[in-house]
């Protein structure tokens, strides 16, 4: 999604500086060596300095295959320094270089200058190397219907699926067993040994919440200060979390329609919902027949819609395009909407290869696509919106090469205050997972965004959030309360209005971070 002022680290040359890679766990690390921090700083980020760190590509032999991680920082600058913050944004496969500069620049300047904020492209990602790109256009438009209504699409969207399985086992053999969540993990604490610290706090959002509970369970003496926002469900992953997500974004995508009828005098769809649902349907049916500028079919408008139910400030650029089309026959809007927001353009190749690679590894996921497909279909008679999109997004876990890990119990007894932040309507990670997760941390605070449908809540607008966040990275404050399941509770952040004009910017902060966060998770 790039309408917005996200600038990635891409204009920074990321220089190697070699760091004595940490053993195994259990052994004692060796001494780190120092990392070679050069400026990178971009318009929006200008104090950003980027190194690169060499670690094992598998952790349990330290002195085999080395790979490089690439990690951006900002530093601090107040003498109540509280060490190292890293944060992720999510994914697998996001980007977490740019994420530090937007950290730093949205905490208070009294809390980020305690701190210095580390991003870093997990392994695979970005400018780590080698970074995954199995199947370069793999999403190239137009793509097949996702909805399998003939033999002939669920045949075409298998075979896609199952090209891509096979293109990444030829192409990163060596690798792909080592691109997992444990591994990166490992990875994790050798960034915490390189940077010369005993303890690191880390802050991430969506996948990051599953990547940052993981490292709190393998190397819970070395968590300093724990925030997960908008939190992974562990006892669905994945196969059971994506099926989680293809009832709620049904619910969002209805609650889009519901918006846009609010504002009939903008749209001049209508003020019945359900009628306005129906007609995006249509639409749909007529792009399945002819897309739209040759480039937006079916399978592309759940691609641009789908953003919508991650972050409700896209909701006026999609529902003016919708109109558009459906009041005037104008496609052009659809088409640079599907541009601007299509969720598979946001993630590009190297996202969806290193999505694809944890997820099929992480672990088991049904064999039988007789399974998947009687499964999906009845999501579907219930929550038709997302159910097949998602599934094909996923089925190259069918045919994935290689043994699968376990998935990793989390509960943990052993950590300081740890802080979760969690919308009740969030389609992305629904709220059953952040209750999951506050249960199975025993000293876990959860703040809740009550009737919040957005994904990745914190430094989005929301004071009521915000303040919590500053209070505990400032000092580990926590909200405690004995009465539900929530410590504590913030009116959601009030829905866009239409667009006053064409040129109209979107909010700044709310975009900016969108914009840097991993679609599927």
């Amino acid at each position: 999604m790039r309408t917005r002022a996200v600038v990635l680290c891409a204009a920074a040359a990321v220089l190697a500086g070699a760091v004595t890679a940490l053993p195994a766990r259990g052994a004692a690390a060796a001494p780190a060596a120092h990392l070679a921090w050069q400026k990178c700083g971009t318009g929006d980020y200008p104090t950003l300095q980027c190194a690169s760190l060499t670690v094992p590509l598998d952790h349990a032999n330290p002195a085999g295959r080395q790979i490089t991680l690439a990690l951006s920082r900002v530093p601090h600058t107040s003498p109540a320094f509280q060490g190292p913050l890293l944060v992720n944004p999510g994914g697998p496969g996001g980007s977490g270089l740019t994420l530090a500069g937007f950290v730093a620049s949205a905490l208070p300047k009294s809390v980020a200058a305690r701190y210095d904020v580390i991003g870093f492209d997990p392994r695979g990602v970005g400018r780590s190397a080698p970074a995954l790109d199995c199947a370069p256009g793999h999403f190239k438009a137009v793509r097949p219907d996702t909805v399998p209504t003939t033999a002939a699409l669920e045949q075409a969207n298998l075979a896609r699926a199952k090209s891509f399985a096979t293109a990444c086992s030829r192409k990163h053999a060596d690798v792909l067993p080592y691109i997992d969540t444990v591994s990166a993990v490992r990875d994790m604490d050798a960034i915490r040994a390189a940077l010369g610290t005993p303890q690191i706090s880390y802050f991430g959002y969506s996948y990051g919440t599953y990547l940052g509970a993981v490292y709190a369970k393998l190397f819970p003496e070395r968590v300093r200060r724990l925030v997960l926002d908008s939190v992974v469900d562990p006892a669905g992953v994945w196969y059971a979390d994506n099926i989680g997500q293809d009832y709620a974004f049904d619910d969002r995508h209805r609650a889009l329609m519901a918006w846009i009828a609010r504002y009939d005098s903008t749209y001049h769809l209508g003020k019945d919902p359900q009628k306005i649902e129906a007609m995006w349907y249509a639409m749909r049916a007529a792009l399945a027949k002819k897309p739209a500028g040759g480039t937006v079919g079916a399978a592309e408008l759940e691609d641009t819609f789908v953003p919508g139910g991650y972050y409700n400030g896209y909701w006026p650029y999609l529902a003016g395009a919708f109109a558009a089309y459906v009041r005037d026959g104008n496609a052009e809007p659809l088409v640079a909407a599907y541009k601007s927001f299509g969720a598979v353009n946001h993630t590009g190749d190297n996202g969806y290869s290193v999505y694809s690679a944890v997820q099929c590894r992480d672990t088991a996921w049904p064999e039988s696509w007789n399974r998947w497909r009687a499964q999906t279909w009845e999501v579907y008679r219930k929550a038709p919106f997302f159910a097949w999109n998602n599934a094909w997004y996923n089925a190259p876990c069918v045919f994935w090469p290689g043994a699968r890990r376990e998935p990793v119990n989390i509960a943990n007894g052993k950590l300081p205050p740890v802080l979760l932040f969690q919308a009740t309507d969030d389609a992305a990670t629904p709220y059953p997972g952040g209750v999951t997760v506050h249960r199975l941390l025993a000293r876990s605070s959860l703040v809740v965004e009550e009737g919040g449908g957005n994904h990745g809540i914190t430094l989005s607008g929301n004071a009521c959030l915000d303040r919590y966040l500053s209070d505990y990275l400032t000092d580990g404050r926590v909200p405690r309360s004995l009465a539900g399941v929530a410590d504590a509770v913030c009116a959601k952040s009030a829905d866009p209005k239409p667009l006053v004009a064409k040129a109209a910017a979107m909010s700044a902060r709310g975009s900016a971070l969108h914009g840097l966060l991993g679609f599927r998770r």
